[in-house]
């Protein structure tokens, strides 16, 4: 009985905080230079977002270099130190496994700044003053 008062809603606020935490030490971890990487201590890397899998084993974080550039070569050093990440990581959450992580590049500003262009072009300008007028 009391397992069907926790539902999918509390379990996703769990994965949320899970993810939140992985986040923060991954980025303290770079801010604080602590992965001995030449390319890594180049740049600096924001981690915009951590998705845990239901079973908190795989967590896919998405990483982007404040500059934009070298996107690639951030994340093939990112996915080189993956194994010192991942100890890390599991060390200072104290979680019973170390959840494996997936660097992935964040598109979100990519398309953020699209959407912007897009509503920036004269033509929809043009057309939103009309809905406006009606």
């Amino acid at each position: 009985m009391a397992r069907s008062a926790h539902g999918t809603e509390d379990r996703s606020v769990r994965l949320l905080k899970v993810g939140e935490r992985v986040r923060h030490v991954l980025s303290e971890l770079l801010t604080r230079q602590q992965v001995h990487d030449d390319t890594l201590s180049a740049h600096q890397i924001s981690i915009t977002e951590v998705r845990m899998s239901p079973d908190l084993r795989q967590a896919r974080v998405y990483a982007k270099p404040l500059l934009g550039g070298d996107e690639e070569e951030v994340l093939t050093a990112l996915r080189r130190n993956t194994a010192y990440l991942q100890r890390e990581v599991a060390q200072r959450l104290g979680l019973k496994f170390a959840p494996k992580l997936r660097f992935h590049a964040d598109e979100s500003f990519d398309e953020a700044e699209r959407i912007e262009r897009l509503l920036n072009d004269p033509r929809v300008a043009r057309d939103l003053g009309d809905l406006g007028e009606d």
